[in-house]
């Protein structure tokens, strides 16, 4: 029990507190250390929470009664920490912001993954990340100025659609998901914190051909990515329903479009003030998106539906492609880290080239200021021998004055000296610092001002 808790103390040194990053070896150690309430009480969250947050990082703790078992000296089990699985969170803070973690470099399976014919999917299965997703989508709330669902909730399966397609897009997902699992390649939303970049989307059919300049998209996009995990390369996954641009009338404060629109009445000495536009309209095809989520490797492909051809047909060859694609991208993101890496340490050549020459410039200065300053100081030791002469000359010449004259000649110079104040050069000639004497004063100046910072 006693080194349960030292162990635990230790990690709770390494990191704990609002704000402070807690990674999974931990996690593990403090929840396995002590009571789950008194580990909760240090990060000022309930317990519920803290068991939540193992569950996401995959780290068992004890379960209820395990201390009382404990207490009474019986015999428990402590579960190994098992190996994180790809997409799984490795480190959390109280914060709740995100984290940079070194991880390394995705690897794709060193053979292809072959269909296990025992987890093939019914066709009343729900894949986990479709399973309530509808009930969010189909809120009837749409982005603006256009007729795409825009969920309340960002934490869900990327689905960029209508209301009219929401069905065959969540069917379609759900196809998907079952067979990349069925071929063991992970389907899940990327971890918090996992630093995953989601691509651009373009829901038109006929793609534009140059981006718009500050063009901002109103689609909804999720909190964090829909990723497949190959082995270890993470694949980012959009549904996109596509949209056809159409002529639409204005009629009675809506666009209809011209082969869509319905009669309406009106009289015949009334003003017509509808007119025509051109304006995108959802087409109920779909489109995946694959993309490389990390934005050391770029990779993007496409699936669309065509009017002859939907995906659900082509999902077998889909996962193949995608699987079939997972050793490019983890190349593009190697050769990627490899660039980043030179960048990297060109930067840090760039930077110690800066500080050299600016080193080289402070130290000239540094010379230059302390040469102006023992100028100055001679220049002040002359000016303080001549009034020292001219003072001294004065007061030997009072004493042959008479008596009235000579005490108002000497109320005259004492306050002359006042003026003056001090003539000795040797109190700034103290006060000169020699060149390394500035260098080292300006350098302390510089730590101080970053410590404020």
């Amino acid at each position: 029990m006693e080194r349960g808790t030292e162990s635990g103390s230790q990690a709770y040194e390494s990191g704990n507190g609002s704000g402070s990053v807690v990674t999974r070896e931990a996690l593990y150690a403090l929840v396995w250390a002590e009571p789950m309430l008194k580990v909760a009480a240090r990060f000022e969250v309930s317990s519920s929470y803290l068991a939540r947050i193992c569950g996401l990082m995959n780290v068992p703790r004890p379960e209820r009664g395990y201390w009382a078992k404990l207490a009474f000296g019986k015999h428990t089990t402590k579960p190994e920490l098992p190996d994180p699985q790809p997409g799984d969170q490795i480190v959390w803070s109280r914060g709740g912001g995100s984290h940079a973690v070194k991880k390394p470099l995705p690897r794709a399976p060193a053979q292809k993954l072959k269909r296990k014919p025992k987890l093939a999917a019914l066709a009343s299965d729900l894949h986990p990340l479709i399973r309530g997703a509808r009930a969010h989508f189909d809120v009837d709330r749409t982005s603006y100025d256009s007729s795409y669902l825009k969920p309340a909730k960002r934490i869900l399966v990327d689905l960029v659609v209508s209301k009219t397609g929401l069905d065959k897009a969540l069917s379609f997902a759900n196809q998907l998901f079952l067979e990349l699992d069925a071929h063991d390649c992970r389907v899940v939303i990327a971890a918090h914190g996992g630093h995953m970049h989601r691509e651009e989307v373009d829901e038109h059919e006929i793609p534009r051909k140059k981006p718009i300049e500050n063009y901002y998209s109103r689609l909804w996009s999720p909190g964090r990515v829909t990723v497949v995990y190959v082995g270890t390369v993470a694949i980012g996954l959009t549904i996109i329903e596509l949209s056809e641009e159409a002529e639409a009338r204005y009629v009675k404060g809506e666009y209809v479009r011209l082969d869509q629109e319905l009669p309406f009445k009106r009289s015949r000495h009334a003003n017509d003030y509808s007119w025509t536009t051109k304006m995108d309209y959802p087409t109920g095809r779909l489109c995946l998106q694959a993309y490389s989520p990390d934005r050391r490797g770029k990779w993007t492909h496409q699936w669309r539906e065509t009017k002859d051809r939907d995906l659900r047909s082509r999902i077998r060859s889909i996962v193949n492609e995608i699987m079939d694609a997972a050793p490019v991208v983890a190349g593009l993101i190697e050769e990627g880290e490899r660039k980043a890496e030179l960048q990297r340490l060109k930067w840090e050549q760039e930077r110690r080239e800066y500080d050299r020459k600016k080193a080289e410039e402070r130290a000239a200065q540094a010379q230059q200021d302390s040469r102006d300053e023992i100028v100055k100081i001679v220049k002040t030791w002359a000016n303080a021998k001549r009034l020292e002469e001219f003072f001294a000359d004065a007061e030997s010449r009072i004493e042959g004055l008479g008596p009235d004259l000579r005490e108002k000649m000497r109320d005259r110079l004492a306050r002359a000296r006042n003026l003056i104040g001090g003539v000795d050069a040797l109190e700034r000639f103290l006060r000169w610092k020699a060149p390394s004497e500035g260098l080292a004063a300006n350098a302390d100046l510089d730590d101080s001002e970053d410590d404020e910072y």
